[in-house]
């Protein structure tokens, strides 16, 4: 989280950063890749559950972080960038990695518009695209199975 002290970044959403708020603010930004409840748990082992997701339900709220459903059966959440207010337009790709369950932000790939019928209205959407990442693609080729 080099673009914006932590502290900083939460009271410019409107939230108060207490020492476990910014504990799991910067557990998060320390992620190379979009993180699961589960997984925060496990990072912050003596921090109670229900405290984490409180943080998380907040942080949502608030734009700090969003969150998505990538193929796995759990959402992922992920810092948002400063301006983001996680509108359709603020949405890009995430890859899904079937191999080996990492899940890819495909921040320059925006998610596709999608033209709706008259009387529909979108609130938020969920594009993420399945397959295998490069070294789980390179891994299989060396073992010779078919990566199409």
């Amino acid at each position: 989280m080099s673009r914006i002290d932590p502290e900083t970044l939460l009271q410019n959403k409107g939230v108060r950063p207490t020492a476990l708020r910014l504990l799991i603010l910067e557990t998060i930004a320390r992620q190379s890749e979009p993180v699961a409840l589960l997984d925060l748990e496990a990072k912050l082992g003596t921090v109670d559950r229900s405290t984490i997701f409180r943080t998380v339900t907040l942080f949502l709220a608030h734009h700090v972080l969003h969150g998505f459903e990538d193929g796995s059966g759990s959402l992922k959440y992920e810092l948002c960038d400063n301006a983001c207010s996680c509108s359709v337009e603020d949405m890009h790709t995430h890859f899904f990695c079937e191999a080996c369950h990492r899940t890819f932000c495909m921040r320059t790939t925006h998610v596709p518009q999608v033209a709706l019928p008259d009387g529909f209205v979108q609130h938020s959407v969920n594009y993420v695209v399945k397959g295998l990442c490069a070294d789980c693609r390179r891994r299989a080729e060396r073992r010779g199975e078919p990566v199409d």
